[in-house]
């Protein structure tokens, strides 16, 4: 009996892994081996939490050599996905936290703006149009950052998975690239001269503005249809004063122009002293770019719990309210102006309206320029013909009352052709995922409402550069959509 006790112990010892053998831990001394639970197999196996100890490493040497006497227990690993701090990661996970942090997606919405202001003051894209796409560039990157820097105390909360909660993206490191971001933008400013630095040391300050302390206010969307429009008319200041600017003796003093308003444009600078010269043509522009802007940013307020129906219905009919001031009759000077006037095909007569002081007859080219201009070497205009608005009629009803009229216009005139189908895309960009959030404002759908909107600004700018007159900047603003496209889905533009 004695012998076989004997050799069942010893059985058992030859069992026991190395070095906790007699009460040894790796040759120090320590307390006698205790059965794991955790495991179940007398600590052969990690428990749950405890990494498994990785080549070269010898058991317990992780957190400074595993328990020890006096210092309590080990210190539980985190949670799976949960991050404790700042984590580097690889440059490839650097580069994506740093394109989520900056929506990236959605910068293909702010060159538009440029080249809609360069279109609406009836000149061709050219440096100044450069400065200025760069300066928006980077002040839109410095309000995105900011924005997240801004908002990381409620991202915790709701938005756990954007790069500064999540521990990807430092908060020092966000806002220092909004400061850099903000000066870079000045900075390119300054370079397309004094009118385009005021209007975009507006536009900085509007930025911060809004995401340090209007953001939350009932002024939010305000301040932030303030900033688009800003953007349009830094875009239309550096351009006009670069070429006002660059214009030699040589040319006669002839405007350059493509959206056949470079002689009222011209006109309205002389008499115009200081900023606001070259801005007033892009005004209108740029009022129908703050509307959608303040839409979208009133529908972006409850993207993160949802439960409103009223807005994106209110923000729905803006969108078909802009949609029929964009598509409907010319007047003058981009969208308003003493005389309105319906393009027609060459040579066929122009439709036009009384102004303020009298009535004002325009024959149109074919997209939409006038074929009689200042200076053009005609001699006779082409025949007009005069219709009436009635006085207390609604320019959106009545663009909607005459919307089969325009239509069979449009199908002899490939300028105005162009604006209707840009327009569409516009409102089958916005409408349907507004309609979607109004029928069902979940947090998933009013999110695709906000960004529909914000990849709606693009054709919407588009529409604008080819109602001034200038189908090829349309058509090259419209080219900006595949590629947002495809990085939103990549990156979320929201």
């Amino acid at each position: 009996m004695r012998r076989r006790l004997r050799t069942a112990l010893a059985l058992v010892l030859s069992a026991a892994p190395t070095g906790r053998r007699a009460g040894h831990a790796h040759g120090a001394a320590g307390p006698a081996p205790t059965e794991d639970r955790l495991s179940g197999a007398r600590g052969t196996a990690p428990a749950p939490g405890r990494p498994e100890p990785g080549p070269g490493e010898r058991p317990g040497s992780r957190n400074g050599g595993g328990p020890k006497a006096g210092r309590g227990p080990a210190r539980p690993a985190p949670e799976a996905g949960r991050r404790t701090g700042p984590v580097r990661g690889t440059p490839r996970e650097r580069l994506r936290a740093w394109a989520e942090l900056l929506r990236v997606s959605a910068l293909f919405s702010v060159p538009g703006d440029a080249l809609a202001g360069a279109a609406a003051v009836g000149r061709r894209p050219g440096r100044g149009t450069v400065l200025a796409a760069g300066a928006s560039l980077c002040l839109y990157e410095a309000g995105m950052a900011l924005n997240d820097w801004a908002d990381r105390d409620e991202d915790a909360v709701d938005r756990p998975h954007r790069p500064i909660p999540s521990g990807r993206v430092s908060p020092a490191a966000a806002l220092g690239a909004a400061g850099a971001l903000t000066a870079a933008g000045l900075a390119l400013a300054a370079r397309a001269g004094r009118p385009a630095l005021t209007v975009a040391t507006g536009l900085a300050a509007t930025v911060w503005a809004y995401d340090l302390r209007l953001k939350h206010t009932k002024a939010g969307p305000a301040a932030m249809a303030a900033a688009r429009s800003l953007d349009l008319l830094l875009g239309a200041t550096a351009t006009a004063t670069a070429a006002s600017a660059g214009r030699t003796a040589g040319d006669g003093g002839r405007p350059d122009n493509v959206a056949g308003t470079g002689g009222a444009s011209a006109t309205t600078a002389a008499r115009t002293p200081g900023v606001l010269a070259p801005v007033l043509p892009a005004l209108p522009a740029a009022l129908v770019l703050g509307a959608h802007t303040y839409g979208v940013t009133a529908v972006s307020r409850h993207e993160a719990q949802g439960g409103s129906t009223g807005t994106p219905l209110a923000v729905l009919a803006t969108t078909a309210a802009l949609a029929a001031a964009v598509a409907g009759e010319r007047r003058g000077r981009g969208l308003s102006g003493p005389a309105h006037t319906i393009p027609s095909a060459p040579g066929a007569p122009a439709l036009t309206t009384p102004g303020a002081t009298g009535t004002r007859h325009v024959a149109t080219g074919a997209f939409g320029a006038p074929a009689h201009a200042p200076g053009a070497g005609h001699a006779t205009p082409a025949p007009t013909r005069t219709t009436h608005t009635p006085p207390g009629e609604r320019p959106a009803s009545a663009t909607l009352a005459r919307l089969p009229a325009l239509v069979a216009g449009a199908a002899n005139n490939p300028g105005r052709l162009l604006t209707l189908g840009l327009t569409a895309a516009y409102v089958r960009t916005a409408a349907p995922p507004l309609l979607h959030a109004a029928l069902n404002p979940s947090p998933p759908l009013t999110q695709r409402a906000v960004g529909g909107g914000i990849r709606a600004m693009i054709p919407l700018q588009a529409a604008l550069a080819a109602r001034a007159g200038a189908p090829v900047t349309g058509l090259a603003v419209m080219g900006l959509v595949p590629l947002a496209r495809s990085l939103a889905r990549k990156v979320s533009p929201t």
